[in-house]
């Protein structure tokens, strides 16, 4: 991989010295002002006003330059390689890493790969994959205030929770804790969800782009506020499910297809988890075709075995009930 990173820049650096401003037109601006005195020889009036010659410091510079940043990346490349980390990669899909100081690289995986934060290699190689601004993210002012957010003010109990959290959630790394984090931790205590520690993840999301709107659409469907609000605090998993490719296909089946009332998902919202073509449909048709009707919890949150055994029991009873509804129904007797 080093050799193929190694090509990769010396194709692309000679593009580098058309970036540089030439050197000759910068110094002979600041140029010191020169004192005329009248000479008649010719020789030395041309030798005094002739304009100095920069070209062969200029090239010395650029290439030093170019050299220095070359020995920069490749120093970084075989600093990460040796990590696992495949360079090129994020480079591709995050630029800023290609400026960043190598010893800032190397304080961002000491603090997050030893201890307390302690996470293995393969973790933080994942960390990174999900989250290449962790690499540049300046440490003490941006990612040690994170960590510190999360074990104070959202209570993750522990150094082994918080590297939970950041596994399932490495964007949370990514995120500032004045104008993203805490925002997003105050909205969820505001609508009652007081435990945001089991929550991380809801954190990186933007209140205005994605929390509000999804609490919004419930309430175009005839909920008030609160109890729209209610649903959340309920099962806050429900931010995270898609309006378009949620909510609306699985609502509409609920209505159309099960002819049930939508004021069902207000005291089971986990309905919204759980798979419309894999679950909820072949449940449904399941109990439609022996005539059972079960509540919402009932028919989806069973496994299948005990699923199964339940439709049967109810389907027996309720055909005994309409045997018995036969047998008491009085006979009329023919008339002679």
């Amino acid at each position: 991989m080093q050799q193929e990173a190694l090509s990769f820049f010396s194709s692309s650096f000679p593009s580098l010295h058309r970036s540089f401003p030439t050197l000759s037109r910068l110094r002979f601006h600041h140029f010191p002002a020169l004192s005329f005195k009248p000479n008649t020889s010719s020789s030395s009036s041309s030798s005094l006003f002739k304009s100095p010659d920069f070209t062969n410091f200029t090239t010395t510079t650029t290439t030093t330059t170019t050299e220095t940043l070359e020995s920069s990346i490749h120093e970084k490349l075989i600093y990460l390689d040796s990590l696992g980390i495949d360079f090129l990669t994020l480079i591709n899909r995050h630029p800023p890493l290609l400026s960043t100081a190598l010893s800032a690289v190397k304080s961002v995986v000491d603090y997050m790969t030893t201890p307390p934060i302690n996470f293995t290699l393969q973790d933080f190689r994942r960390l990174v994959s999900m989250c290449p601004e962790l690499l540049t993210s300046p440490l003490n002012s941006h990612t040690i205030p994170v960590i510190t957010f999360l074990l104070r003010e959202v209570g993750v109990d522990s150094i082994f929770d918080l590297r939970q959290a950041l596994r399932r959630r490495p964007r949370l790394l990514a995120c500032s804790v004045d104008h993203q984090l805490r925002p997003t931790l105050y909205f969820l205590q505001r609508i009652g969800i007081l435990d945001p520690h089991k929550h991380t993840y809801l954190l990186s999301c933007s209140v205005e782009n994605k929390l509000v709107p999804r609490i919004d659409y419930f309430e175009k469907l005839g909920f008030s506020r609160r109890s729209a609000a209610a649903m959340f605090k309920r099962f806050p998993q429900l931010f995270n499910y898609s309006i378009a490719e949620n909510y609306e296909p699985k609502l509409k089946y609920l209505m159309v297809e099960m002819g049930r009332d939508v004021r069902e998902i207000l005291e089971f919202p986990q309905y919204f988890s759980f798979s419309l073509e894999n679950r909820i449909k072949p449940r449904h048709q399941a109990c439609a075709a022996k005539g059972v009707r079960f509540p919402l919890p009932v028919m989806l949150k069973t496994n299948e075995a005990g699923f199964r055994d339940t439709l049967e029991v109810h389907f027996f009873v309720l055909n005994d009930s309409e045997e018995l509804k036969r047998m008491k129904k009085p006979v009329s007797l023919p008339t002679f």
